[in-house]
């Protein structure tokens, strides 16, 4: 790994994946690795982590709940500092939350930020259900 990758880092791919006969573990980095680890934050409960009880962004505590306009600003905020506190690779410059499919119980946050290493622009868009107990991780909206 070299300039922007060494400092991104690298990472098992999430889900893990391994290669034929379990041989090795696909592994991302760079762009790839910031991308899965934004997933893997919006997707993982506060304190369920044992060594980093506070990593994470607790959309789970919508689950089921009533879409108003101040359920879309409180997610709004969860992702936004979520992203501040635990993605220092980044800097977030806006998060938006669309009620387009609200109808189907989804709400499809969308992420937009520039990785810092190499001054690159992204969007995520995190599709979070509202009437589900499922969160797909990498699943896109």
């Amino acid at each position: 790994m070299a300039g922007a990758d060494l400092f991104l880092g690298q990472g098992w791919a999430f889900p893990p994946r391994f290669a034929a006969g379990g041989a090795g573990v696909a592994l991302v980095s760079g762009t790839d690795d910031v991308a899965e680890s934004l997933a893997i934050l919006l997707a993982t409960r506060r304190g369920e982590r044992v060594l980093a009880e506070d990593y994470g962004c607790d959309l789970a505590e919508f689950m089921f709940a009533e879409i108003t306009p101040a359920l879309v600003g409180q997610v709004h905020d969860l992702v936004a500092d979520a992203v501040l506190e635990f993605e220092p690779r980044v800097v977030l410059n806006g998060v938006s939350v669309s009620t387009e499919r609200a109808s189907e119980g989804v709400l499809a946050v969308a992420i937009d930020y520039t990785v810092r290493a190499t001054n690159s622009r992204f969007n995520m868009v995190w599709p979070f259900y509202l009437d589900e107990a499922v969160r797909p991780l990498g699943a896109g909206g």
